[in-house]
């Protein structure tokens, strides 16, 4: 599978409507893309770490990994570098900067600092902004559209759906979560064993 088109159905959340097949192939190349990542390219180290805490608050570890195990903040980021493009990476930026301006105004200090009723107060307001602006559009204006291939306009809805696209993508959501078996590309049957004698036993 090529790079772009791998990314592509990373981006837009559409890697997770693929057959389970197909998407072994996507998560395979996803995985590939993010182990070449050293360091984050376009998240600077406060970023990086509001974004960890995000994704921990909406997929924290239980039972089964959390956000942070699978590497969530290095998915979005990869995403944000080589797959949005100027105005769709300043548009979740700028959503993220303003997710430390609501808890500086509430709280008197950053998210990453907040404490976790805080940090979770925050995420409600998010997700009933993120609502609301879906409610504006209507249902007749998204039916006529259709699914949008491309980032939501709205941060929280772009970020909602990375972070989940980063789990189900990855090895631990997809085989815990969605109870796909990693099963190998081919399978060599059972060979035949020469006999002392040097043909096939019988």
């Amino acid at each position: 599978m090529e790079r772009r088109e791998a990314l592509r159905l990373l981006a837009t959340g559409t890697a997770l409507q693929l057959p389970p097949r197909n998407l072994l192939a996507v998560l395979r190349e996803a995985r590939k893309l993010l182990d070449t990542r050293v360091s984050p390219r376009t998240l600077n180290a406060h970023q990086d770490a509001t974004v960890r805490a995000m994704a921990e608050l909406i997929l924290p570890k239980t039972e089964t990994p959390g956000a942070t195990d699978v590497g969530a903040s290095e998915f979005i980021d990869l995403i944000l570098t080589e797959w949005y493009d100027e105005p769709d990476r300043t548009r979740f930026l700028n959503g993220l900067a303003d997710v430390d301006v609501r808890t500086k105004a509430l709280f008197g200090q950053n998210f990453i600092d907040g404490s976790p009723d805080q940090q979770a107060e925050i995420l409600t307001w998010l997700g009933q902004k993120m609502t609301a602006a879906a409610d504006a559009v209507g249902t007749e204006s998204r039916q006529r559209r259709g699914f949008s291939q491309g980032p939501s306009r709205h941060f929280y809805s772009m970020f909602r759906r990375l972070t989940l696209t980063a789990y189900y993508t990855s090895e631990a959501g997809a085989t815990a979560e969605l109870h796909f078996q990693m099963i190998p590309d081919s399978h060599d049957g059972c060979a035949q064993v020469p006999s002392e004698k040097g043909g096939p036993e019988n």
